[in-house]
């Protein structure tokens, strides 16, 4: 047939088919009875399935007069909703619904879970959109205003259509076991996924679920602290009084450090509520303290500078409403399936490595908790594609490694994922100088404390910090010489490496350091343990400070004869080691018992301490009395911080 003919045939064609449809549209835009309506919708399925012409427009139209029909008529009971949908089942096999369309799907998805049109109509509808929608960077979600942002493919009701589909999957009886099946079936059966885009689409739907479990929080962000706030400790005004000046004020800079003076007093709860999230805040300053080095020692860096972890003193428990808490607990799950395929994780990792969570899901312990199994996952994967996307994106802005290591806001745990995800990027192309630095800079006191309980790794990475000369003060490098020496692995290895470097040997015959501090979460039998390692004669200054120690370690503080300064802060030190301590440390000049929980009965043993210049009792119970009875008979003592107390 010339091509002339067939062009007048297929117009022909056209034209009949688009006043069939044109009919359709008319007798369905006034229906009067839903029996009859049904009908003329199966045959204007049938219509469009066995036209020669197979377009969009001929395919399109039907499931579009049927969404006009719905959203102008919404008295219709469920059955009758349920029968429209298996009417036009078939043309959804090779079409995605229009919007107004997906709007009625996502209603039925949350109003008729357990329907089996939900299993048997809607699952090749979903699984077609994953496999052949073109989704933008699930990123893309977050770096535009809402609005604009939640772009999936042409149609962005396509997504929340797919989102309200799995979570009617995960109220069935089965629950996550049928979500579990369905990521199966979207993988396939051989160990590579056949079709690239599910996974960037499937991530894109759990970004924008577990966004939308925050969503009502998040747009009232004024209220909010930042993630900066919840990780440093928020500096907000405090309801309480004022700060005084203190008392006694004059200082010899020789012999009193600061840390006496900079306690901060706990800030009240905050409450945030709406009706869908209650936040509530109950928050410490964490500022760590400027300690002023003894005289002839400024030009050193401060050891507590160097050790110090910023406790996590800063707490934020968000109670979601249940249908949020259900939202969530499918979407991370769903992540986890998600981690647990070989195929999938290079790009799962690469894709969740800028944090695309909000702030308030970062700062929720149940999101973080379960999120870990995921970042383990990246963790113990040998390829370097995978595992180096723990690292942040660029420089000044963290990722999972910062979040997920002790004092990370995500970190739930005494350091084993810290320890995991250190051996793994060491044991790559991550041996390098810069990353030791990174660690000595920002994580020396993690480091320390799993070293001094045994950690092979940790063990390694000191070492390796003391081979590169990564540690330039004195002290702290005869800190770390002892902690190796406190277990057999690190005895063991220091040793080597001692073989190696002659002068490490000169600096550990001066004695030890003078100045010492313990990481936080450390507790009495790793301070025993470090101080059974080593000589510590020398030691003038110790900072216990944020350590879970008790009374119980006094009995090891009692062996340190030059120690002038001891920083107790925050601890559970109490009128036991104060007694203890008031019977052989006579010399001590300088002690900090802020936030312990000693009282007067221990508090009263202090007036033996007659070199005693400097003492914060800043938050414990002093009473009136004892503090007039402590200025009585402490002649020396010319700081005292006695805020937040009786004596106040």
């Amino acid at each position: 047939m010339p091509a002339c003919a067939a062009g007048a045939v297929s117009g022909e064609m056209a034209g009949v088919a688009q006043k069939k449809i044109y009919k359709y549209k008319k007798v369905l835009s006034n229906p009067s009875r839903w029996e009859v309506v049904l009908k003329e919708i199966r045959t204007l399925v049938d219509m469009a399935l066995t036209s020669p012409l197979q377009d969009d427009s001929i395919n399109q139209a039907p499931l579009e007069i049927v969404s006009k029909l719905l959203s102008e008529n919404t008295n219709l009971t469920p059955q009758e909703h349920e029968n429209i949908i298996v009417a036009i089942a078939p043309l959804l096999e090779n079409n995605h619904p229009p919007p107004d369309l997906c709007e009625f799907f996502c209603k039925h998805c949350r109003e008729r879970p357990r329907s089996m049109v939900v299993i048997e109509v809607f699952t090749p509808v979903v699984q077609r959109i994953l496999k052949h929608n073109m989704e933008r960077h699930p990123m893309h979600f977050f770096l535009k205003n809402k609005e604009t942002s939640r772009d999936f493919g042409k149609c962005p009701r396509l997504r929340l259509f797919t989102q309200e589909y799995i979570l009617a999957l995960n109220e069935l009886n089965a629950g996550m076991e049928v979500v579990k099946k369905f990521i199966q079936s979207m993988h396939g059966p051989t160990g590579h996924c056949p079709h690239p885009r599910v996974l960037p689409n499937l991530v894109a739907v759990c970004l924008a679920a577990i966004y939308s479990c925050y969503e009502e929080f998040i747009n009232s962000r004024d209220n909010s602290p930042s993630l900066k706030e919840i990780r440093n400790g928020c500096q907000q005004p405090c309801d309480r009084k004022p700060t005084l000046p203190l008392r006694l004020l004059h200082p010899s800079p020789d012999l009193v450090s600061q840390e006496a003076t900079l306690s901060e007093a706990r800030l009240k709860s905050v409450v945030v509520a709406s009706s869908e999230i209650h936040v509530e805040v109950e928050r410490t300053s964490t500022a760590k303290p400027a300690l002023t080095a003894s005289a002839g020692n400024d030009s050193e860096p401060n050891l507590i500078d160097c050790l110090m972890v910023s406790p996590a003193c800063s707490t934020m428990s968000i109670e979601l409403g249940p249908q949020a808490d259900r939202t969530l607990g499918c979407y991370v799950e769903i992540l986890k399936l998600l981690s647990d395929y070989d195929d999938w994780r290079p790009s799962l990792a690469s894709l969740l490595q800028p944090i695309p969570f909000p702030k308030e899901a970062l700062a929720h312990e149940k999101f973080t908790k379960e999120l870990k199994y995921v970042i383990q996952r990246f963790a113990e994967d040998p390829r370097q594609e995978v595992h180096s996307c723990l690292l942040s994106v660029r420089a000044g802005k963290d990722g999972w490694f910062q979040l997920y290591s002790p004092g990370g806001v995500a970190c739930d745990d005494d350091g084993e994922l810290f320890a995991s995800m250190v051996h793994i990027l060491m044991g790559s192309c991550y041996k390098t100088k810069k990353f030791l630095l990174s660690l000595a800079e920002n994580k020396l006191g993690p480091c320390m404390l799993l070293a001094l309980r045994g950690n092979q790794t940790m063990v390694e990475i000191l070492c390796l910090m003391l081979e590169y000369n990564i540690i330039d003060n004195n002290d702290t490098q005869l800190q770390i010489i002892s902690t190796l020496e406190s277990t057999d692995v690190g005895k063991r290895m220091y040793e080597q490496l001692c073989d190696r470097q002659r002068e490490l040997k000169e600096l550990q015959r001066k004695g030890g350091p003078t100045r010492l501090t313990l990481p936080s979460k450390s507790t009495d039998a790793d301070l025993a343990r470090l101080l059974s390692s080593g000589s510590f004669g020398n030691l003038e200054n110790l900072s216990l400070a944020f350590t879970n120690v008790t009374s119980a370690c006094a009995e090891h503080l009692i062996k340190l004869p030059s120690l002038k300064q001891l920083n107790l802060w925050s601890t559970q030190f109490g009128d036991a080691g104060l007694r203890l301590l008031s019977e052989h440390l006579t010399m001590l000049q300088v002690l900090n018992l802020c936030e312990t929980p000693v009282t007067d009965a221990g508090l009263l043993a202090l007036s033996s301490m007659k070199s005693l210049c400097s003492l914060n009792m800043n938050s414990t119970k002093l009473s009136a009395d004892t503090y007039e009875d402590l200025k009585a008979k402490l002649p020396n003592l010319k700081e005292v911080d006695v805020r937040y107390t009786e004596a106040w």
